[in-house]
C-alpha cells in the first residue's frame, strides 16, 4: 500500500518538487487564559482551529501557481494525528482523509502491531488485541484552509527550487 501525497486544492505536490517538511500547530489566537480575582488561570477558549505550513527542495516548483488563493482550498495533509491510551474507543480531533482510513496500533510488549479500526462520525473504535498494555488511532487529517501563495526560489547551480507556504484553517 502506498502513502498518500499532500494535496492542495486537488494539486498534487510531488516528490520532485521536493520531500515535504509539514507542520501542524493550534492556532494561538483561538484561547487565552485569564486571570480571576485570586489570581488563578483559566483558560478561555473561542474556538480550536489548526494551522501550519509547508516546505520543500527539489528538482521543480510545486505547481500550485494556478490556485485561487482568495478562496477556501482543501489541503489534504500526509502529517500523521495520533491519540493513545488504554481505551478501545477515541474521538478523532480533525477530519481523517477519506482517501486514507485511518488505522490502529496495539502496544504488546514492547512492539506496536496493527488492529482494525473503524471510524463513525469521527468516532474510532478500535479492536481488542490479547496482551496488549496501550492503544493508538492514527489518520492523516483533512482541511479547509486559506493558504499565501507559496513563497519560491531558484537555484539555477544546483537547479534547486525551494519554496515554502503557511496556511490557516477556515
Amino acid at each position: 500500500m502506498s502513502l498518500p501525497r499532500i494535496m492542495l486544492g486537488g494539486v498534487e505536490l510531488v516528490l520532485h518538487s521536493g520531500a515535504p517538511v509539514e507542520t501542524l500547530e493550534p492556532l494561538a489566537a483561538g484561547s487565552a487564559m485569564l486571570r480571576m480575582s485570586d489570581g488563578a488561570g483559566v483558560i478561555q477558549t473561542h474556538f480550536e482551529k489548526m494551522q501550519g505550513s509547508i516546505s520543500g527542495q527539489g528538482w521543480m516548483p510545486p505547481g500550485l501557481s494556478g490556485l485561487s488563493y482568495s478562496l477556501p482550498l482543501e489541503l489534504r495533509t500526509t502529517k500523521v494525528e495520533s491519540i493513545s491510551g488504554n481505551a478501545l474507543v477515541y474521538t478523532l480531533t480533525s477530519t481523517p482523509r477519506p482517501d486514507f482510513a485511518p488505522w490502529g496500533l496495539a502496544l504488546v510488549g514492547r512492539d506496536w502491531v496493527r488492529t482494525a479500526c473503524a471510524v463513525d462520525d469521527g468516532v474510532a473504535t478500535l479492536t481488542a488485541v490479547a496482551g496488549a498494555t496501550a492503544y493508538r488511532v492514527c489518520w492523516m487529517p483533512i482541511f479547509s484552509v486559506r493558504a499565501t501563495r507559496p513563497s519560491e526560489n531558484q537555484d539555477s547551480s544546483g537547479n534547486v527550487h525551494s519554496w515554502s507556504l503557511n496556511w490557516e484553517e477556515v
